[in-house]
């Protein structure tokens, strides 16, 4: 620019014709760009509300996401994927490559499953004893069976499953959904998590962060018990009239300065946040109060049993928040470390009936509740966790698996999503996937693709590059699951 000639009154010709008819002929050049596909969608003028309802790329299937996240990595092999051969094994050492925090090992002592397995519905899909009542819904389930991952370590497994990374500073899926549609509800997040009462997961908030894109889009945790969201009241001695007059001061403020620049996504952000905080303190309590549900429901979720009392009591306001249009909400089963969560390294029998034992009710409950109110064939229902378990004892005593990131199961339900089907395979011991493997990105483009997202198009436009949640190489749904 130093160099060039200028003219027309001192500008260049580039900004001459950048300024030519008051900007208008810029304006169209940027539609003209977007349109191509050239531009990101971060760098077009949107709504001051980052959070405004958005259209769809196409018709969606689901309006809305509830992941069961089953942290800590639930064993397969003893769950979902029915492996009859293994049957009688116990003890007999087999050449198997395995892969987890233990490291790499070519062999190992097999331990069988700890658990029968039986057919349920018509599909005659084979379940373990660990899940009776989810049994009972397989002719409306999807399984996974060869899902595979690129990390057997719980912290960067943990990242993938949320964001397609294996190292933080990336959305999370529940931010790529709310950044991409918005959420339909003014006065609740878009986006909501609850977190097992014994500790959060380990990377903590990194796993509903927003990663580079504005916090509006991060994860709100909300608490089952006492304030549903910390530090939300009003200040003492701050009256709602007040409120509402500092928050129209700030806004009618800021809007003088607002430009259609990309660079104020984070000050329309703030501002969305403030108002979003200032509706929430009404609309939040009501959200997780359960006295207007009848004594059947909370019975059906099995609130009124210990055991199942916290994880149904988050699965029921799941189905409260998305019937009040929150567009993603996840819930973590287990917490902490060792066998405050799924991870099995030492006894397997006492931490799988521990913590099935708590889910599986609630899980069936949701399933039947969504059924029930219509619900279920717009909201899409996902379980799993970071990973799978081998089918070899990680030590020379006992019944504990390793981590198994090479072949694990995953499931959805509703949304679009065929019931009574099984997609992919591991082998015979459930050590790794030989039929129609699937990549976590794949699990990520079919959440999208049933959102009404093409997982290949949604972008932010970040660091120079156009970034997107399934990376820059082109990533199918799973179609054979799609109805």
């Amino acid at each position: 620019m130093k160099n060039q000639k200028r003219n027309f009154c001192g500008r260049t010709r580039r900004e001459f014709l950048w300024q030519t008819g008051g900007g208008f002929g810029a304006a169209a050049l940027s539609s003209m760009l977007s349109h191509d596909g050239f531009l990101s969608a971060a760098d077009s003028v949107g709504d001051a509300n980052p959070l405004a309802a958005k259209l769809p790329h196409f018709a969606p299937k689901a309006k809305s996401v509830i992941f069961l996240f089953m942290y800590g990595g639930p064993s397969h092999i003893d769950t979902f994927d029915y492996k009859p051969k293994m049957v009688g094994m116990d003890g007999k050492s087999v050449d198997v490559k395995t892969f987890g925090r233990g490291g790499r090992k070519t062999g190992g002592r097999i331990v069988e499953p700890r658990w029968e397995f039986s057919q349920y519905g018509q599909c005659g899909k084979y379940v373990s004893t660990l899940f009776p009542h989810v049994a009972k819904h397989v002719d409306d389930i999807a399984f996974l069976h060869s899902m595979t991952a690129d990390s057997p370590i719980h912290g960067s497994a943990m990242l993938m499953m949320n964001s397609g990374k294996i190292l933080s500073g990336s959305p999370a899926l529940g931010s790529w959904a709310t950044y991409g549609l918005g959420s339909v509800n003014e006065n609740l997040p878009g986006y909501v998590v609850m977190l097992d009462p014994k500790a959060g997961p380990i990377s903590g908030a990194k796993n509903w962060s927003s990663g580079y894109m504005p916090a509006t889009y991060a994860g709100t945790v909300f608490r089952t018990k006492g304030a549903p969201i910390l530090n939300l009241d009003r200040p003492d001695g701050m009256t709602e009239a007040v409120q509402r007059e500092l928050i129209d001061s700030i806004q009618q403020a800021n809007h003088r300065h607002l430009e259609p620049r990309s660079d104020n996504d984070d000050l329309a952000s703030r501002i969305a946040s403030y108002e979003l905080a200032f509706k929430m303190q009404s609309a939040a309590p009501e959200a997780v109060d359960l006295s207007t549900e009848d004594e059947r429901t909370l019975s059906m979720y099995g609130i009124d049993h210990e055991e199942t009392n916290d994880f149904g009591t988050r699965c029921l306001i799941a189905r409260r928040l998305v019937d009040r249009g929150v567009r993603f909400v996840q819930l973590y089963s287990g917490g902490a470390h060792n066998d405050d969560n799924w991870d099995a390294h030492g006894d397997l029998e006492l931490n799988h009936n521990r913590h099935a034992g708590r889910t599986d009710l609630p899980i069936a409950a949701l399933l039947t509740d969504l059924k029930q109110r219509g619900m279920l064939d717009e909201t899409l229902v996902v379980w799993g966790g970071e990973f799978g378990r081998q089918p070899t004892a990680e030590y020379a005593k006992g019944s504990g698996r390793d981590h198994n990131s090479f072949g694990f199961t995953m499931w959805m339900a509703g949304g679009g999503i065929k019931g009574g089907v099984s997609f992919g395979t591991t082998d015979e011991l459930g050590s790794a996937a030989v039929e129609n493997p699937l990549h976590v990105k794949n699990m990520h483009a079919t959440v999208l693709h049933q959102l009404g997202l093409d997982p290949n198009h949604l972008s932010y436009f970040y660091g120079g590059l156009d970034q997107k949640l399934v990376g820059v190489e082109h990533v199918e749904p799973i179609h054979d699951i799609i109805v």
